[in-house]
Order: C-alpha cells, then structure tokens, then sequence
C-alpha cells in the first residue's frame, strides 16, 4: 500500500489576554484530512457563485461572514465529515494559573496537549508523513513559539520512519485553513454563548473536545 501524507490544519480562537476584557475560552482546533479534500470543489463553487451575486469575499472567515454564507459553507463540509478528523482543547482562561498565563509557556502548552492526542489516536499505517498548516502568524516570536511545540510534539510523537513539515500560510489561500476556521468557530461559539446550531451541524466529525480544567487532564468527551 502506497502511504500517502496526512495534512492537520489549525486554527485558534479567542485571545491570549487573561485580563477581565479579554475572551473568556481559549481554543485550539485541529482538522487532519487526506487529499482530495471533499471540501475543495465545493468552497470554490461557493466562492465564485457569491462573488457573482455582488458579494466581495476574498476568503471564508466565520467571524466576519454573514449566517447566510456562514449556512451554505457548514452545507459544503457537512459533505466532507466521514472522511476527516476534528479534535480540539478548550481553555477556560480564567482557570489558568498564573505561572502558564505567558505565551511562551501557555501556546506550546496547549498546542503540545492538542497535537499529542491526535497524533496518537490517528492510524499511522496509511500515512507517509505529517503536513502541518497555520495561518499566517504575522509576530515572529510567536511563530517560532508554534514551531517549537509543533516540531517538538511530532518528532516525539510520530511513528518510526514518519516525516513531518510545517507551514504558514495566509488562510486565502487555503480551503483547508477556512474549513478549520469554521469548525474551530462553531466549537468555540457552543463554549462560549452555549449555542450548539453550528456545532449540531458538523458534529459528526468532532471527535474529541478536550476541556483542559475538566477532571483535571481528562477529555470532556470522546467520541469513539
């Protein structure tokens, strides 16, 4: 059997400022998929046909869109669940203790406990290597923060002979980073505002929501 790459998109949502003005969740979602991604064929339809009835839209971006296209892009990936993956860790932020609130301790914590659950649960057998993508991280220590925990966590992670890359991309030009967008928006608005109308829609492929204050360590719930 030919083994073929496994790509894991990330995206994040809410803020790292624990002030009281700060969001109150912090989240990190991952969506790992093979090519041909379902969801390309059908967000370049959409694109194209709302650029044509007068809508300027350069990318899909769940904050900013309206709910009419928000409802048409959940109707493209609702298409594209049985063959992807979604996990995602959520951080209360006010639980955090103060020692980890840094960024340069909090991001590669978070990202570290996202990644290791999903490199571990994925079946390593049909993959060749690890192809991670992030939006573009326009702070350079930053970037290199999500680098560190992303290199770390897979060299230590990934089975024998497994390789892995990472790469930043502006999310324009990456279906793969918009899908993830909208799934990262639909889990962060069900914790934050407890509405699951998003959510409900995609469930399916949502495996795990790891709420890290719940029980300690423990997944708030997986689905088998």
């Amino acid at each position: 059997m030919e083994r073929k790459p496994v790509y894991l998109f990330l995206d994040e949502g809410g803020n790292l400022d624990f002030s009281p003005s700060g969001s109150r969740y912090f989240t990190l979602t991952c969506v790992a998929a093979m090519r041909p991604f379902l969801w390309d064929n059908g967000l370049r339809e959409l694109k194209y046909e709302l650029l044509e009835s007068g809508l300027s839209l350069d990318r899909f971006h769940a904050t900013e869109d309206r709910q009419p296209t928000r409802d048409r892009v959940f109707a493209v990936l609702s298409e594209s669940l049985n063959d992807i993956r979604v996990d995602s860790v959520i951080v209360e932020k006010a639980k955090t203790y103060p020692d980890v609130r840094e960024p340069g301790v909090f991001f590669p914590k978070m990202m570290g406990y996202l990644l290791r659950y999903v490199v571990k649960r994925l079946p390593w057998e049909p993959y060749s290597e690890a192809i991670v993508i992030t939006d573009t991280i326009p702070i350079n220590r930053k970037r290199s923060l999500v680098e560190k925990a992303v290199k770390e966590t897979l060299a230590e992670m990934l089975p024998p002979e497994r390789r892995y890359k990472v790469f930043h991309h502006d999310s324009r030009s990456c279906f793969g980073l918009q899908a993830a967008d909208y799934f990262n928006w639909a889990i962060y608005r069900s914790w934050d505002r407890k509405d699951r109308r998003s959510l409900d829609l995609v469930e399916s492929a949502v495996k795990s929501q790891f709420d890290i204050f719940e029980r300690g360590e423990t997944w708030h719930y997986e689905k088998k």
